[in-house]
């Protein structure tokens, strides 16, 4: 029953996956573009290819129950079903004739990450840019938390994926059943899209650039249908509304859920909250005044500052300026943001806040033990005392993150890439942000790095984007002794 219900549940997800490929085919057959229409198809095909296994499983009985490691299992074969599903169009299209950049095109689109290899994207077809916007747009909020939205056979069970998908150390449903929070995720994400893409399109975007530029401003990705990303449009009308729908992106969507509810105190005593509403604007007004400094006008000044510091917190990897010319601290403000990332239960990618503020919490109850040995000291959440546990799964994910960073930073060396752009890169690929310093503001390191360098950065991005014990239990044998006793 378990192993037919794990099979079920891979082969729904790669067909609705599939179907989501409907909408680029069929543009790519209304502009007579047959090579695309052609790479949609077989794609779409080859992921449809699996729904008859459909008719040889059996139906799991209702209120079936996923454990936490099959939870994660099917949430690590989904992601990496569908980011090599992907990458299908890429490859098949002719535009990106080696698969290990497809797939490095596709991962990052699905990650929320940005990077990419294509130098040129302003020649590519409307249709390629559509998948790629929507990649962004459906990894955003979660490709499995959307199949749990559409598939009620999952019941109660559905939550171990949730948990397993969903960004940040402490994951919550909002409604009894789990297929109903993930239902309310997705028509809140739904309705900032279309907000979000009808003020592009008021703003000067024609509707086809408006929609593509909400898909990646929601899911916090950075794709962009020109070279020059957000600048090339030169609004500051336009650069005030993405970076308002950035922040959004990068707020935790159930706290969204509850300020829509009215609960407005959940929000106000949320730590994280909080948090947040200070980092951004004391590294924007840093930034912003360094620029002024160097007589740039302040509306200006704050406009690039915030705009800057909003798309790396949020991991989204937009561009409006080269803060490589910016003074030493305007960028200092800003490339520290790299190491935090924005909220949990957000699109956005990195370590998260939450994270660093039960940190902080903890290392001021250190500094009153050495005071009063005798005293009881708890790290207060949301002014409520949190559970311990929490403090050693926020102090062991950072660790295990800077480890894979040293790794990461040690693969691109080893191709030969100088140290800081090493860094940089691994950063910008293992925390799904996309906009990086020095030669990562145009991206030229992936396409000229080697393959196994873009190989190890795809994993990096998977790894960021399922925040790193999803994929790397993975590797321990624990684990598949767990499945082996489960199914």
């Amino acid at each position: 029953m378990r192993k037919a219900a794990i099979i079920r549940l891979i082969v729904l997800f790669l067909g609705l996956f599939s179907l989501t490929m409907i909408f680029p085919l069929a543009l790519a057959l209304a502009e007579g573009d047959r090579g695309m229409a052609r790479a949609f198809a077989l794609s779409m095909g080859g992921g449809l290819a699996a729904v008859p296994v459909l008719l040889f499983t059996k139906k799991p009985r209702s209120g079936f129950n996923f454990n936490a490691c099959e939870g994660i299992l099917l949430v690590a074969a989904a992601w990496i079903a569908g980011c090599l599903l992907g990458a299908l169009p890429y490859y098949l299209s002719g535009y990106m004739p080696r698969f290990s950049d497809a797939l490095f095109e596709s991962v990052s689109g699905f990650t929320t990450t940005g990077a990419s290899v294509i130098p040129d994207v302003e020649i590519l077809p409307r249709s390629f840019h559509l998948w790629r916007g929507m990649s962004h747009w459906l990894g955003g909020m979660g490709i499995v938390v959307l199949t749990v939205a559409l598939v009620p056979m999952l019941g109660v069970g559905g939550f171990a994926l949730l948990k397993a998908e969903t960004t940040g150390p402490m994951k919550d449903k909002f409604t009894p059943r789990v297929t109903g929070t993930a239902k309310i995720l997705w028509l809140i994400y739904c309705g900032f899209t279309v907000i979000l893409a009808l003020l592009f399109w008021a703003g000067g975007m024609n509707f086809f650039e408006a929609l593509i530029h909400a898909f990646s401003t929601m899911g916090t990705g950075g794709f962009s249908t020109r070279n020059g990303s957000i600048a090339s449009f030169a609004s500051p009308f336009i650069d005030w509304v993405c970076a308002v729908f950035m922040v959004i992106a990068g707020f935790n969507f159930t706290l969204i859920y509850r300020l829509l509810q009215g609960k407005f105190r959940e929000v106000l005593v949320n730590s994280e909250a909080r948090a947040y509403a200070l980092i951004l604007p004391v590294s924007a007004g840093i930034a912003a005044i360094s620029l002024m400094l160097r007589n740039t006008s302040p509306g200006k000044a704050l406009r690039l500052a915030f705009f800057d510091a909003a798309s790396i917190l949020t991991t989204t990897g937009f561009l409006i300026d080269d803060h490589n010319l910016w003074p030493p601290l305007a960028q200092g403000a800003v490339f520290i943001l790299m190491f935090i990332g924005a909220c949990s239960g957000s699109t956005s990618g990195g370590i998260k806040i939450i994270r660093y503020v039960i940190l902080a919490k903890q290392m001021k109850n250190e500094l009153l033990r050495t005071m009063y040995p005798s005293g009881l000291f708890s790290v207060q959440l949301d002014r409520k005392p949190g559970r311990k546990d929490v403090v050693y799964s926020a102090a062991g994910f950072i660790c295990i993150y800077f480890a894979l960073l040293f790794a990461g930073t040690a693969l691109a060396a080893s191709a030969g890439i100088d140290l800081y752009t090493a860094v940089n890169a691994s950063l910008i690929t293992l925390g799904n942000i996309g906009l990086g310093f020095g030669r990562l503001v145009s991206g030229a390191v992936f396409y000229e790095a080697p393959g196994y360098v873009r190989w190890g950065f795809s994993l990096l991005m998977i790894l960021g984007r399922l925040e790193l014990y999803t994929v790397l239990l993975l590797f321990t044998p624990s684990f598949w002794k767990q499945i082996r006793g489960s199914v």
